[in-house]
C-alpha cells in the first residue's frame, strides 16, 4: 500500500509548459524541507499545449511523490483545484499557480502554521504585484469590484492560493455548486483563518490564460452566487422610483389644475408613464427576490458548518 503524506501540494496547469521545469525543481525542494512528506498533484486542466506529455515523462523521474490528472477538456482553475483537493488523503493542503508567481516560501509557512497554530485556512494574500500596468490595473479594479460588491472580507490585493487542513478540506469539497468561485467559497466557510502577506513576482515565462473574458465571467459567477445586490438594487430603485412617479404625478397633475401645462393629455401620459415605470421595477424587483430565494435552495449549500465536533461522558 503506497504511503500517504502529510502534505499535498496542488497545481493546475493549463498553459504552462514553458515553467513546469521550474515548478518540478521548486517542489523538489519543498519536499525536503518537510521532511520527505510531500505530495504532488498536477492537473492538467485540458491544456492544448504539451504540458501533460512533459508531465508524463518527468514525474514518474522525481524524488517525491507525485499524481497526474488529466480533465477531458478545460473546466477551469477553479475545478482543476477541486480535483485536486478530492485526489488525496493528506493531513494538510496547499495550492500553487504554475507560473510560479507567487513565492514558494508561502506553501512551507502555512504548512508549519496549520500544523503548529490554532488555524484550519491559510490565505495568500497580495501585498504588492509586478504586473504589467494595464495588468495590474484592471487586476486592481477586479478586487475593488469584488469587495465593494460580493465579498467585503476579501482582502484589498485579493488572494489566488491557499492552505487548509483536512477538515476545511471536507467542508469545502462538499460545496457541489456549479458555476461559483471556489475563493468565495473558502471565504463564505470561515473557520480560523490567518493572512499571509506576499509579493506577487513576474512570470518566469509563458503568457497569462487570464484573461479579461475569464474575469468578467468569474465576476459574473462571484455575484450571482455570493450575493442578492443586483436584486436589492432593483427592488431599491423601484422603490426609490414608485414614490418619484407618484411626487411627478402630483405635480404635474398640479401644473395642469394651475395652467401650467396647456397641451391635452400630457398630464395623463407623464403620470401613467412615471407610475407603470417604478412599478415595474418594484414588482421585478420583489419577483427576483423570491427568485433568488429558490436559487439559494437549488445550491443545498450547507445551512450551518461544524467546524470541531466532541463528545463528552459525564462522571458516574
Amino acid at each position: 500500500m503506497d504511503r500517504v503524506r502529510d502534505y499535498a501540494l496542488i497545481v493546475p496547469v493549463f498553459k504552462n509548459r514553458d515553467s513546469l521545469s521550474a515548478v518540478l525543481d521548486v517542489v523538489e525542494k519543498l519536499n525536503a524541507e518537510l521532511g520527505d512528506q510531500l505530495e504532488l498533484i498536477c492537473v492538467v486542466d485540458g491544456s492544448p499545449d504539451e504540458s501533460f506529455a512533459y508531465l508524463s515523462e518527468m514525474l514518474p523521474k522525481q524524488s517525491y511523490a507525485s499524481r497526474l490528472i488529466a480533465l477531458s477538456r478545460n473546466f477551469g482553475s477553479f475545478q482543476a483545484i477541486r480535483t485536486g483537493l478530492m485526489e488525496s488523503k493528506a493531513s494538510y493542503y496547499a495550492v500553487m499557480a504554475a507560473d510560479l508567481q507567487e513565492p514558494p516560501e508561502f506553501v512551507t509557512n502555512a504548512f508549519k502554521s496549520l500544523a503548529a497554530e490554532p488555524y484550519d485556512v491559510v490565505l495568500g494574500v497580495r501585498e504588492f504585484r509586478h504586473d504589467p500596468f494595464l495588468s495590474g490595473l484592471f487586476a486592481k479594479i477586479f478586487w475593488t469590484g469584488y469587495r465593494c460588491f460580493v465579498q467585503p472580507e476579501m482582502p484589498p490585493g485579493g488572494m489566488d492560493i491557499f492552505a487548509c487542513n483536512r477538515i476545511f478540506r471536507d467542508r469545502l469539497i462538499a460545496m457541489t455548486e456549479s458555476h461559483t468561485s471556489l475563493v468565495g467559497q473558502v471565504l463564505w466557510l470561515g473557520f480560523r483563518r490567518k493572512d499571509v502577506t506576499y509579493t506577487r513576482v513576474s512570470r518566469r515565462a509563458g503568457v497569462s490564460a487570464w484573461t479579461f473574458s475569464r474575469k468578467w465571467r468569474y465576476m459574473m459567477d462571484s455575484v450571482f452566487s455570493f450575493t442578492d445586490l443586483p436584486i436589492v438594487g432593483l427592488f431599491t430603485v423601484g422603490y426609490i422610483g414608485l414614490g418619484l412617479s407618484v411626487f411627478l404625478a402630483l405635480l404635474t397633475l398640479y401644473a395642469k389644475m394651475t395652467g401650467l401645462i396647456s397641451v391635452p393629455g400630457y398630464t395623463a401620459l407623464v403620470i401613467i408613464i412615471c407610475f407603470f415605470a417604478g412599478l415595474n421595477s418594484l414588482g421585478l424587483g420583489i419577483i427576483g427576490t423570491y427568485v433568488w430565494r429558490t436559487y439559494e435552495n437549488t445550491k443545498a449549500r450547507p445551512l450551518s458548518v461544524v467546524a470541531f465536533s466532541q463528545e463528552f461522558r459525564g462522571e458516574s
